[in-house]
C-alpha cells in the first residue's frame, strides 16, 4: 500500500512537472506560431486563390488553375532554370574550393591561425556590401578587374563583365563564391578536425595515399556535416535575391531573373499576391524535394 502511494505521488509529481514545463513554454510556441506556421498556412491557402491588385475583376477562387498556369508560364521555366544553373554551379565550386582548402588548412604549418581568420574574413561582409564592392570591381570604366588584367597582359582591352546574361550570372556566382566560401571552409575544417586520428593512422599504415585516405576514410566520416552544409547552402542558392538585386536587377534581358528575383517582381512590381503565394509554394517545394534527396543520397549509419 505504502509503495502504491510513492509510486502514486511519483506520477502526481511528474505530472506537475510536466505542466509547468508547457506553460513556461507556451508563449514560446504561440510567438512561433503567430510568426511561422500561420503565415505559412496562410501562404499556401492564397497560392489557390487569384489576388492582383491591378485585376481585381479576375480575383477569387482558382485552385490548381494558378499552379497550372505558373508552371506552365515562359518566365517560371526561364527563372528556374537560371536558378539551377546559378545552384549547381555554387555548390560544386565552393564545395571543391573549400574541402581543398580546408583540408589545407587542416595541416600543420606556421602561422595557420593568422591564415584561418583572413580566410573567415570575407564571410564577415555584409550581403549588400558585398554586392556593391563586386559591382565597382567588375565595372567596365573604373573597375579594378579591368586595370589589373589589362596590366597583367590577359586582355587587350576592356571588358564588360555584365554585358551578357551568361556573364553576368558567372560574375554574381563568383561574388557569391567570395563570400560564403569561407562558411563552407570553416564547417569542413570543424569536421576534419573531428575525425578520429586512429582511423586516418590506420590507412597510413595500410598503405593509402593522400586522396584514398580522403575519399574512403575522411569523406564518408565527414557526411553528415556535409548533409547540413548542402541543404543549408542549396537553400540559400535557391533563395538567393539580394545580390542579384544590387548587381544585376535581373538584366540583363531578365537573364538573371532567378526564381526568387521573378516572385519579387509578381508580388511587389505586379501586385500580383496570389501568383506570388503559388512561386513560393513551388520554392518551398523545390527545396523540400532536393533536401529528401540529399538525405538518400548522402545518408550514412552511424560510424561507431
Amino acid at each position: 500500500m505504502r509503495r502504491m502511494k510513492k509510486m502514486r505521488g511519483a506520477y502526481i509529481g511528474e505530472a506537475s512537472v510536466r505542466r509547468t514545463a508547457m506553460l513556461m513554454i507556451a508563449p514560446a510556441m504561440v510567438i512561433i506560431l503567430g510568426m511561422n506556421v500561420y503565415p505559412l498556412l496562410y501562404n499556401v491557402g492564397l497560392s489557390f486563390f487569384w489576388y492582383n491588385l491591378l485585376d481585381t475583376a479576375k480575383n477569387g477562387f482558382a485552385g490548381v488553375r494558378q499552379f497550372v498556369e505558373v508552371f506552365t508560364n515562359k518566365g517560371f521555366g526561364n527563372s528556374l532554370l537560371i536558378t539551377g544553373y546559378f545552384a549547381v554551379v555554387s555548390l560544386v565550386v565552393q564545395t571543391v574550393l573549400g574541402t581543398l582548402i580546408a583540408l589545407l588548412l587542416n595541416m600543420e604549418f606556421k602561422g595557420r591561425g593568422f591564415v584561418r581568420a583572413i580566410v573567415l574574413l570575407p564571410w564577415a561582409v555584409p550581403s549588400m556590401v558585398n554586392a556593391a564592392i563586386w559591382g565597382w570591381i567588375l565595372n567596365a570604366n573604373y573597375g579594378l578587374l579591368n586595370r589589373v588584367l589589362l596590366q597583367w597582359g590577359v586582355i587587350k582591352e576592356i571588358v564588360v563583365w555584365m554585358a551578357t546574361a551568361f556573364s553576368a550570372l558567372n560574375m554574381i556566382i563568383l561574388a557569391d563564391t567570395w563570400r560564403m566560401l569561407p562558411l563552407t571552409v570553416l564547417l569542413l575544417l570543424a569536421a576534419l578536425q573531428t575525425l578520429d586520428a586512429s582511423t586516418i593512422e590506420a590507412g597510413i599504415v595500410d598503405g593509402a595515399n593522400a586522396f584514398q585516405r580522403f575519399w574512403h576514410i575522411k569523406l564518408p566520416l565527414m557526411k553528415p556535416l556535409l548533409l547540413v552544409l548542402l541543404i543549408m547552402r542549396t537553400t540559400q542558392t535557391i533563395k538567393v535575391f539580394d545580390i542579384i538585386f544590387m548587381m544585376t536587377g535581373g538584366g540583363p534581358g531578365n537573364g538573371t531573373m532567378a526564381i526568387s528575383f521573378y516572385t519579387y517582381y509578381a508580388i511587389f512590381k505586379n501586385l500580383n499576391y496570389g501568383t506570388g503565394a503559388t512561386l513560393s509554394v513551388a520554392i518551398s517545394v523545390i527545396i523540400l524535394l532536393i533536401a529528401v534527396l540529399y538525405l538518400k543520397v548522402l545518408h550514412t549509419d552511424d560510424p561507431s
